[in-house]
Parts: C-alpha cells; structure tokens; sequence
C-alpha cells in the first residue's frame, strides 16, 4: 500500500459522524439540487464504513486497494439512488450497495467463478464457510468430510463436485490484521485503520428504528403467505440460527426437496410484495 493510500485511509477514519437530521439534509441536497459539496461531505462520512466492510474481504486474496475502491463506487452508488424520505439512515441503505459491489468485483476477479456466475454458485462462493458450519453446530450425529459435503451441497442446492473445489479453492487461510502495512514507517496494523464498531448512544437508537422499519416491511410482506410458508421463511430466513431444510422437513412431515420449493414460492411472493421498497430491500431475502 502507498502512502497516499494509507494517508487517505486514515484521512476516513477520522471523518465527521454525521446526525440524522445532518444526513437527511445532505441527501436531500443531491437529490434535488446535485448539490456536489452535499454528495462529497456525505460519502466522505461514510467512507469508513466502506474500508471497514471492505477489509472483511481479504481473505478472498483481491488486493485491500482494489476492496477499497469497489466499496467506495458502491457507496457512491448508494448515494446517487438514496431516498431520504423513507425514513432510514443512509448507512443502512448503503450497506446493500458497497457489499454488492464488492462481491461482483471479487467474483470478476476469481478464477473458478469466473467460469460460471449462476445464483446458485454466488450463494456458493459467499456462505460455503457459514452453512457448513451451522450444519456441524446442529447435526447430532457425527459426520465425515464427504458427509458433510453432501449436506453442504443440498442445503446450497449446487453438485457435490461444485463443492469440493470451493472448499479447495477457499482453503487458505485468512489475513491477520495484527501484520504490519507494508511500507509503513509507523509500524501501523491493518487493524488500525478499521472502524470502531462498538456504537455510541445515538448509533444504537438509529440501528434499533431502522431495524424496526425493516422488521415492519418483512411482516408485512409475509401477509399473504399460509401458515407453513411463514413458518418456513422464519426458521430459515429471519431466525438468527438460521435451520436446515432437513430439520423442517422432519418437523413438517415432508421431504427437504418439498421444503426447497415451498421456501421459493414463498419468497418469490415476498419479493412482489416488497417491490415498492426497492430492489435493495428485497435483497434481504435474495
């Protein structure tokens, strides 16, 4: 990393905190008047929050430099199709854009899924790591590797194969961020650079409101499902221990095949209904 890349690192992580009545000014501002001084102030505040959800990338191998940029184009993204009259902060909104941004650049740039970028093999490539781990926390039974691929693979809805050389291709390991940035004559740690996650008051307040807005477009999106369709959604969407279509399928009586299909139907309905929200809304159930 060069200095210019490491001053303009730490030039975002001491940027100002914006408040919510700040914020939606500045959004406005743009939105209705281009106003360009509006659009600077409002991503320069929120540009610690790309480097930080950029920094959970590396591990994918892609260069911290080009993770930075393709956050920053997503929030640019962000910031040029906000709303501020739906009621929701901006970082709430923007996490949508940058995390999608990052993962369409990893993906261009990664050769086993640039040989086919299928929705399925996408789910794949991001929550290998997740699925397989959530399926060894609640199996009572003990498995072997090829076990476990065969869960992994029907819990995905991808080939067996298609696993194996994911895992093999994700079998490295993670950077550390206690390692020194190259070049760096301070000595500094990737780690500094991060932000502070731990919120402020004020922080959790907007989490906790824009939570309960989300929450509230969710229920009412599942309106029209039965009473399976939204047990279903809720076990394996909206539940934090998010469960197997096996585990449903014994609750319910049926197989994990007609659990798959149930749970499509179901959210293709939840989609529709989440259509005057946005596309990034609906993505909460993608």
């Amino acid at each position: 990393m060069t200095h210019m890349d490491q001053t303009f690192m730490r030039g975002a992580m001491k940027a100002e905190l914006l408040d919510a009545e700040t914020e939606t000014a500045l959004a406005i501002a743009w939105r209705d008047d281009r106003d360009e001084r509006a659009l600077h102030r409002l991503i320069t505040a929120y540009m610690r929050l790309a480097i930080s959800m950029a920094s959970k990338f590396r591990r994918y191998g892609v260069p911290m430099n080009d993770l930075v940029q393709e956050a920053g184009l997503g929030l640019m993204k962000a910031a040029d199709k906000f709303d501020p009259d739906r009621g929701v902060r901006f970082s709430t909104y923007a996490v949508w854009w940058i995390k999608a941004s990052i993962q369409d650049h990893v993906m261009r740039n990664w050769s086993l899924v640039r040989t086919g970028s299928t929705s399925a093999q996408k789910s794949l490539f991001f929550n290998l790591k997740r699925v397989e781990a959530q399926i060894l926390r609640e199996s009572g039974e003990s498995l072997d590797s090829h076990q476990l691929t065969e869960k992994i693979a029907t819990e995905i809805g991808v080939s067996v194969r298609d696993v194996e050389m994911m895992q093999g291709r994700l079998s490295g390991g993670d950077y550390s961020l206690n390692a020194q940035q190259g070049g760096d004559e301070d000595g500094r740690e990737w780690i500094d650079v991060l932000e502070d996650d731990t919120m402020q008051g004020s922080e959790q307040v907007d989490e906790a409101r824009d939570s309960a807005v989300l929450k509230s477009w969710l229920e009412e999106a599942m309106e029209d499902l039965n009473d399976r369709e939204k047990l279903i959604v809720r076990q394996r969407r909206l539940s934090e221990k998010g469960r197997t279509l096996e585990m449903i399928g014994q609750d319910l009586g049926i197989s994990k095949e007609r659990v798959r299909q149930l749970e499509v139907a179901a959210l293709a309905k939840m989609r529709t209904k989440l259509e005057r929200h946005g596309a990034e809304v609906r993505a909460l159930i993608a």
